[in-house]
């Protein structure tokens, strides 16, 4: 017992606390370790102890989690301290179906998730991280870190995204990181995890499904895609479709400064930014 480790000294406390047992390791992020538990010998749970680097981010998107209450996302049953402890979801995630061509099934089933998550609801939490503040990266990045071919694309998103934060819009929490693997199958339909916590445009919170699943790159970078995506949210959800398509673009700018920074490849971002500027000059 001396010789504990902080995420076992964490998940003992966690088990002890919501009289969990049989605590079996699932995965472990850059963010975070994930456990499957049982409660009363019958059902599972999740529990997921954040690593002390990331608590913050961490502790906001649980929060939120918490806020939506189930509707749209997993349900979170209480937390403590860096340990949440959550509905266990056993489906596999909406890029399995969309990877194997059902696009279109897909881009309904995030609107239906969107929705969820966006319904009215008071009492949010009072730390989320204003969206402007997310897109910092974006404008404080050298134009000269890009590609000499791609810095065009990148001077144009950066003034997309100046311009869509000029432009006022409602202000709603916001999932901040929703894409088809973070959306899970279970008995009560399709439902998301993982939130960031952020709170901004809600025309951003589809911004993200424009560069994914992971391994569709032929999907997210297709024109067509690209144009039945935002037809279908846009119809959906009522945002204006040049917005959808604006966020899309700046997004995908904002993902490839984080990976520049990083000392990542921006293959995927460089495919994709073409056509979905390509596709909001022409919304």
């Amino acid at each position: 017992m001396m010789n504990q480790s902080p995420v076992e000294t964490a998940l003992n406390r966690a088990l002890i606390r919501w009289s969990l047992t049989k605590a079996t390791p699932v995965a472990e992020t850059p963010h975070a370790w994930l456990f499957r538990v049982e409660q009363n010998g019958r059902n599972f749970a999740a529990l997921k102890i954040s690593k002390p680097a990331a608590s913050l981010e961490e502790g906001r998107g649980a929060r939120l989690l918490q806020w939506y209450e189930g509707l749209g996302a997993a349900t979170v049953f209480d937390i403590h301290g860096d340990t949440v402890f959550m509905e266990w979801l056993s489906g596999g995630t909406l890029g399995e179906p969309v990877r194997a061509g059902r696009d279109d099934e897909g881009t309904i089933a995030i609107a239906s998730v969107v929705s969820g998550l966006h319904r009215q609801r008071p009492d949010a939490p009072d730390d989320l991280e204003p969206l402007r503040d997310r897109f910092q990266t974006l404008f404080d990045t050298d134009v000269r870190a890009w590609p000499h071919t791609a810095r065009d694309l990148y001077a144009r998103s950066a003034g997309i995204a100046l311009k869509l934060f000029d432009r006022p819009s409602a202000v709603v929490p916001l999932h901040g990181d929703l894409h088809h693997d973070n959306i899970l199958s279970s008995d009560r339909g399709w439902l998301a995890i993982d939130p960031k916590g952020l709170i901004g445009d809600p025309a951003y919170e589809t911004a993200n499904v424009f560069l994914n699943p992971a391994r569709g790159l032929d999907i997210a970078a297709d024109p067509r895609r690209i144009n039945t995506r935002a037809d279908i949210l846009a119809d959906r959800l009522g945002y204006p479709r040049k917005r959808i398509l604006g966020w899309a673009a700046a997004h995908a700018a904002l993902s490839a400064c984080w990976d520049l920074e990083a000392g990542n490849a921006i293959t995927a971002q460089l495919a994709c930014l073409p056509n979905l500027l390509s596709a909001y000059d022409l919304a």
